[in-house]
């Protein structure tokens, strides 16, 4: 019987009601320690019953820092079904769960939660799932991150993801863009009915009184705290006394007293079973016989209510706090003997490790190779733990050499965990250890990651050159001189430009596989910023020689893609960014995907395929957002946000994705949206499709002016402030701006380049050059495959014809606009056409010809896409990263959208 609980229970059967419709649901209890979060699961799974599949696990202090302990509790009754899973999310979960053999490259972990989310979908084929999570604090990182990737991808596989969590401590105790539900406090009558349920009706007042105000509504308080005069008055307690602890406090000391008055065997055995983190009675007899205890003692614990040994042989305390009080109440010296007994009962491997490193008192050389190995194998199978393990086998380590080393590798393994903090102060100690200046020069990139994740990119900046600047190998400066080019991107020209010439002046052997990449980087960017390099070569010639030389691809080739966009070359951008995609995907590399998709989306949408662009950078987005790339998360709802200036859609509106873009930073970050360039510019255009051209000029102005006008989209915004300058009788503005267009343009030496540059020149006069710069402009729009772009040169022509009181004229540019601009979409510059048409005395009406695919949301679309092109369910799925179920929920979402019936019709209407 539950008191108080009515609107948490109705939540929990909403979800169990959803899942036997197949629709999926996640929901995340909070709340403090005892206030019922647990027997609201338990609950949940009595009221699910046979019709569901269930499967639950709990996170457990102890293995906080073991990779993937949580999750492959979870998933083991799953792991028959891992042939079902794609290949490389299959091979993901093997290697993270220990199945398969190490790979020498470290796992993508987006693919485990992937795998996750195939495996679950899987086991929910037959029946719904419940799947349950309690103590979700103290689940390791990588089975968190797996967990919540899962979480917000299920859509229509009918699984029920019941997580439960406490409001303070451990890696849940933050914002994790889940449904949440707060467990509060029970009522007083609620609570006074509880309290009578389990004391009876004889309970004196004054103890009823004082056990009612000391639990504060808190459940486990009302039913394990003790229930004597002695305990509770009605009067205040005394200052210093029992009473005056925190309610968590009272509870294990309430727990203490119960384990207290049990035999010490059973005591010594109930701490084993609190060390050993998976209850598995396996583990638990025989390291407890090694310290003298039968499984016979287990049975006082049973008949007090303490423990139960569920069917599977596992030993499940009542509470966690129960354990807790287990744990705190025994001496240290019985604690290091209880973890080493738990290793001595386990097989060789992490876990034993990890308990041999909670049991040691000195330094261990043996123990400290173990540990390091350890974290090797968390890092190879894409885990957290690593840091946590390279540190103690640090402490553990006797020499000082070897242990400066070993700390060394924890701070950069604390960088790629996302722990700056820890990182930042594991740097700090071990550069101070050490002379070293390669040591010195991985402790600066350490720092600099932090400082540029928090937004201090002039920081981050300096520490890179620093880094590469010191007497380390070419090989290794290259890579820092490549993560500065990032940092420099961000913090201006000048840095941008100091860090290619450090590259560009490298002595790289031919053979080194960075030797290319380092070479095309100042050739295909310096030029942009009006300074000489050497000759650009095809960036597909530069790629080849990368492979050849060993660089790994994709993700060593990524900025060869934003590269390309720098100086122009888009076409060049948009045929490797879709290989690397395609490889990418092949390879299960995802966590490079929304990267490489950014600048693929970018070039899609310069070649006016707006809808390819919408659909590749809302997938692009997903994938940032479950992987944590918060500056990509904010470039691509910027680009989104251009996309719906675009199109003039009101929802989501241009301006709500891009206030959406310029708030998006990340945990620790402090600095300007990394979208920012983007997002301005698309709130720019949205105020010059309707009309606005102070606004768009003021906006356009400061970005094409500003520290970031070398970025991709500042540089392509200037046609857009020439425009809006004009209108406003004020072309002066965009002087500046357009002779380094110009600069540009001649650098870039593209058709489509040139004929932007011809439009700005007609713009900006003299009058009587006008016609002949667009006639010009025009002609070079047709040689190049930029539908947006030619048919804003020819409204904008036609505006001047007609201007000149020559409407016959006028009207061919202007229809030819009108109907490129209905065929995009491009709704508000459709409206302008037909203004100009209308004024030169041609009728117009309404749109006809609209894609088949309006209807559709991106992703339907996409899916639709490949499923026209023959790929099955299960297929889609695994190239888009859903279930097969999520993948034919939004094809029968799409059939009527379409006027369709079955897939056999897409082809046909697609």
């Amino acid at each position: 019987m539950l008191y108080g609980r009515e609107d948490e229970q109705a939540a929990v059967d909403g979800l169990l009601a959803a899942a036997r419709d197949g629709r999926s649901g996640v929901l995340l209890l909070r709340g403090e320690p005892g206030i019922g979060k647990t027997a609201l699961l338990d609950g949940a799974v009595a009221r699910a019953g046979d019709g569901f599949r269930v499967i639950r696990a709990a996170g457990v202090e102890y293995e906080a820092e073991l990779p993937f302990a949580g999750l492959s509790m979870l998933l083991a009754p799953g792991l028959d079904r891992l042939a079902a899973l794609p290949g490389p999310q299959r091979r993901a979960l093997e290697r993270a769960f220990g199945l398969a053999e190490e790979s020498s490259s470290p796992a993508d972990r987006l693919l485990v939660g992937l795998a996750t989310l195939g495996l679950l979908a899987e086991l929910a084929a037959d029946r719904p799932l419940l799947c349950v999570v309690d103590d979700l604090q103290w689940v390791d990182g990588a089975s968190l991150d797996a967990l919540l990737l899962a979480a917000r991808r299920l859509q229509a596989e009918g699984v029920v993801l019941l997580l439960a969590a406490r409001t303070t401590g451990g890696a849940a105790d933050r914002p994790l863009g889940l449904p949440e539900l707060h467990v509060a406090a029970l009522s007083e009558a609620d609570a006074t009915r509880l309290l009578a349920d389990r004391a009876g009706p004889e309970l004196p007042a004054a103890v009823r009184t004082g056990l009612l105000a000391q639990a504060a509504g808190n459940p486990l308080a009302l039913t394990e705290l003790p229930v004597t005069a002695e305990a509770f008055t009605a009067g205040p307690q005394p200052s210093g006394g029992v009473g005056a602890l925190p309610l968590t406090s009272r509870l294990l000391i309430a727990f203490h007293g119960q384990v207290t008055g049990l035999p010490a065997a059973t005591q010594t055995l109930l701490l084993v079973a609190a060390v050993e983190e998976s209850g598995d009675l396996a583990v638990i007899l025989p390291a407890a016989a090694t310290l003298g205890v039968d499984a016979e003692h287990l049975a006082p614990a049973e008949e007090f209510g303490l423990v139960t040994v569920t069917p599977e042989r596992r030993a499940a305390f009542r509470h966690p706090l129960l354990r807790a009080a287990v744990l705190q109440r025994a001496p240290h010296h019985q604690r290091l003997a209880a973890h080493r007994a738990v290793a001595g009962a386990l097989p060789d491997g992490d876990r034993r490790t990890w308990h041999l490193a909670l049991a040691a008192t000195d330094p261990d050389p043996d123990l400290a190779d173990a540990l390091e190995r350890a974290a090797v194998h968390a890092e190879r199978r894409g885990g957290r733990g690593g840091a946590a393990a390279y540190e103690r086998a640090a402490r553990l380590t006797p020499d000082r050499e070897g242990a400066t080393r070993r700390l060394v590798l924890a701070a950069e393994a604390a960088t790629e965990e996302g722990e700056l903090a820890r990182a930042e102060a594991l740097a700090d100690e071990a550069a101070a250890r050490t002379d070293n200046a390669f040591a010195h020069a991985l402790l600066d990139q350490v720092r600099a990651t932090a400082h540029f994740w928090r937004g201090s990119y002039p920081t981050a900046h300096r520490l890179l050159l620093d880094a590469a600047a010191a007497d380390i190998d070419p090989a290794h400066a290259a890579r820092m001189l490549f993560q500065a080019f990032h940092t420099a991107w961000y913090a201006g020209e000048q840095p941008v430009a100091a860090v290619l010439d450090r590259l560009a002046a490298l002595p790289l052997p031919e053979d080194d596989p960075l030797a290319p990449l380092a070479r095309h980087l100042p050739a295909a960017v310096l030029p942009a910023l009006g300074r000489p390099a050497g000759p650009l070569p095809a960036v597909r010639e530069t790629a080849e020689a990368a492979r050849r030389a060993g660089a790994e691809s994709p993700v060593d080739l990524v900025q060869l893609c934003g590269a390309t966009l720098v100086l122009g070359r888009d076409e060049e951008t948009a045929e490797l960014a879709a290989e690397l995609v395609a490889e990418a995907r092949a390879k299960g590399t995802v966590g490079v995907l929304p990267t490489l998709q950014f600048f693929l989306a970018e070039a899609e949408l310069f070649h006016g395929r707006h809808q390819d662009a919408e659909v590749t950078a809302t997938e692009a987005l997903a994938l940032a957002r479950d992987t944590g790339q918060h500056q990509w998360v904010s470039q691509l709802t910027a680009l989104l946000a251009y996309l719906a200036a675009l199109d003039g859609r009101t929802e989501p509106s241009a301006a709500s994705l891009a206030a959406t873009a310029l708030a998006t930073t990340g945990p620790q970050t402090a600095a300007p949206a990394a979208g920012h360039p983007w997002a301005h510019w698309a709130l720019a255009l949205h105020d010059l499709g309707q009309g606005r051209a102070g606004a768009a000029a003021d906006r356009l102005h400061t970005l094409t002016t500003g520290p970031h006008r070398h970025h991709v989209s500042a540089t392509r915004a200037v046609p857009d402030l020439v425009e809006a300058a004009v209108r406003l009788g004020t072309p002066e503005r965009a002087a500046e701006p357009y002779e380094r267009f110009a600069r540009w343009t001649a650098a870039a030496d593209r058709p489509w380049t040139a004929a932007l540059r011809l439009r700005c020149q007609a713009l900006l006069g003299p009058d009587e050059l006008a016609e002949a710069a667009y006639r010009a402009a025009l002609d070079l729009h047709a040689t190049t495959n930029r539908p947006f772009e030619q048919a804003r040169t020819a409204l904008l022509y036609g505006e001047w014809l007609r201007r000149t009181r020559r409407r016959t004229d006028a009207r061919p540019h202007l229809t030819a606009a009108l109907e490129t601009f209905d065929r995009l979409a491009a709704h508000p510059w459709s409206a302008r056409a037909r203004t100009e048409l209308a004024a030169t005395g041609t009728p117009t009406t309404a749109p006809t010809t609209t894609s088949s695919l309006t209807p559709l949301t991106p992703q339907e679309r996409q899916i639709a896409r490949l499923a026209a092109q023959g790929l099955t369910n299960r297929d889609i799925a695994a190239q888009l990263y859903l279930s097969p179920r999520t993948v034919a929920h939004h094809l029968y979402k799409a059939y009527p959208k379409l006027g369709i019936t079955s897939r056999t019709d897409l082809p046909a209407t697609l």
